[in-house]
């Protein structure tokens, strides 16, 4: 136990590590958001991935291999504890009970069993005659239950965790995009967004279409919201967030060259001209100029439309700007401009070949507790003492209190 606690404790330290530290990011990223010396050590330590680190798979690895083996070793001694519980006390039934009462007849101790719960009553088979019974023996188990089920819970979250397969779709209704290398495509049906009366959000939901890049005839759909997430081909679809988007117009010598949809943080290269980049950076549904501070925007109604842009030629920058409503952007023999501001959903798509081990362990860890504090092992025998009447004994080794109360009420109810 206590090399267990020290490994939950290393668990805990390196998942905080792994949440506070921005994954998957490069050393120029760190290097940029800390320093170079901080950044040296989170890519030397692996903290980058941590969730997949040497180290981190090793400390899962050594707590499986605890709770497994200190489950196997209290196997033996818990089949023998229930076996003995189940059996006629020996030698002798009076040094360890909880309660007793001192019955008149065997029938009587007969009955006292009864109205304890004790349905399967035994008589020894040798020796002075022990009448005994017991209940609940699955109550013992509990406490071995619950760890069986935290090892598979911890063994499905962590396998999980390194097998997780994550990919993130955004776009607008009516696009098809793929859905990263899994061989699946993803259609946005619909987007909307639900307000409440103050005009604060309410919900985010995407009406989606999934089917295998092979076989669209076998397409399925779904509905997901923020907190609903959906299930389809064996992912699970979340959504995420959402932004704005536009349509993009480029014209050579004013004939058009290219249309498009691009969301805010997206870049286009000008088709012909690839070294030539646009990226829209914001999209400012209500345009405000603050005097020496970045615009903003006055609400999420499209009322005063600006789109802030950025072109680069050759990874040079040649300009940044606001363009307002449909205002053109005119690079040599290339006209620009954005129109049709609308929603973007993002999706997040999560593949977890192991979720069921992690439910199957949630599943056990709570028969286990369920077990551990709900169900009360109990078990009472009752001897014959020399002048003819019977003495009855009761042992409870959790809620003995309760049992002694409950021992009481029916030694109590039998005199009446």
């Amino acid at each position: 136990m206590h090399f267990a606690i020290f490994l939950l404790i290393l668990l805990a330290a390196a998942c905080a590590a792994g949440s506070l530290v921005t994954q998957g990011q490069t050393y120029m990223w760190y290097a940029q958001r800390y320093s170079e010396r901080t950044a040296a050590l989170i890519i030397a330590l692996h903290l980058d991935d941590a969730f997949h680190s040497w180290w981190f798979i090793l400390i899962t690895a050594f707590l499986c291999l605890n709770l497994l083996l200190c489950n196997v070793l209290r196997a033996p001694q818990l089949i023998r504890r229930s076996r003995r519980w189940g059996g006629p006390p020996v030698p002798d039934p009076a040094p360890s009970y909880d309660a007793s009462a001192v019955c008149a007849s065997e029938e009587e101790a007969r009955g006292l069993l009864g109205r304890l719960g004790m349905r399967n009553i035994r008589e020894s088979g040798s020796g002075e005659k022990i009448l005994y019974a017991c209940k609940n023996r699955a109550g013992l188990w509990g406490a071995w239950v619950c760890h069986l089920g935290i090892l598979f819970l911890i063994a499905g979250y962590s396998l999980g965790q390194m097998n997780m397969q994550q990919y993130t779709v955004y776009g607008v209704p009516g696009e098809t995009r793929e859905i990263g290398d899994s061989g699946y495509m993803l259609h946005i049906d619909d987007f909307r967004t639900d307000y409440n009366e103050d005009g604060s959000v309410r919900q985010y939901t995407s009406d989606i279409t999934v089917w295998p890049g092979s076989d669209p005839e076998s397409a399925a759909s779904a509905t997901v919201s923020v907190n609903a997430p959906a299930g389809l081909f064996g992912m699970k679809y979340y959504q995420n967030s959402t932004g704005w988007a536009g349509s993009i117009h480029i014209l050579k010598d004013g004939a058009p060259l290219m249309d498009a949809v691009i969301c805010a943080g997206d870049m286009i290269r000008v088709p012909g001209k690839e070294d030539l980049v646009i990226i829209l950076n914001v999209f400012y549904p209500d345009y405000q100029a603050v005097p020496g501070s970045a615009p903003v925007t006055l609400s999420n109604e499209v009322r005063n439309p600006a789109w802030l842009y950025s072109a680069y030629y050759q990874e040079r920058l040649l300009g940044m700007n606001v363009l307002m409503g449909d205002e053109p952007l005119t690079i040599d023999e290339y006209t620009i401009t954005f129109t049709d501001p609308r929603n973007y959903t993002l999706i997040q798509v999560k593949r977890d070949p192991f979720t069921l081990l992690a439910l199957i362990g949630g599943v056990i860890a709570m028969a286990g507790l369920l077990l551990a504090f709900y169900v009360q092992p109990a078990r009472a025998w009752a001897s014959e003492t020399g002048d003819g009447s019977w003495q009855v004994f009761g042992n409870c080794p959790k809620g003995g209190a309760l049992f002694r109360k409950r021992f009481a009420a029916a030694a109590e109810k039998q005199t009446e």
